[in-house]
């Protein structure tokens, strides 16, 4: 992966921030299955948008939602031992500071 992973695996980093990795309990099929779901589901709203296509964007990005929310990108934490989650948060601003200011600044 090009971009860093934190060391618990539940994030990785991009531009300094934060997202969730997919639920890594989620078996190959599935996990692809969605994965081509959600890809599917962006191209749909790249499409609408050219397009100007509101009601188009508004089920695309619904699509996306729900397939994020399948891979556990999005929506209740994957984990459970009732860690925040700090989704989309700058990484400098959340317990991983260190760990990030530790970082290669050439890695991302």
């Amino acid at each position: 992966m090009k971009h860093p992973v934190t060391p618990d695996g539940r994030y990785f980093v991009v531009r300094g921030r934060l997202w969730r990795m997919a639920d890594p309990s989620l078996d190959e099929a599935t996990r692809s299955h969605l994965t081509r779901e959600l890809m599917r589901a962006r191209r749909d709203v790249a499409r609408a948008q050219r397009e100007g296509d509101m009601s188009l964007l508004a089920s695309a990005r619904s699509d996306v939602d729900r397939a994020k929310v399948a891979l556990g990108e999005r929506g209740p934490p994957w984990w459970s031992d009732g860690a925040p989650d700090w989704n989309r948060r700058m990484a400098r601003n959340t317990p991983y500071a260190s760990w990030y200011a530790g970082l290669d600044d050439s890695i991302e």
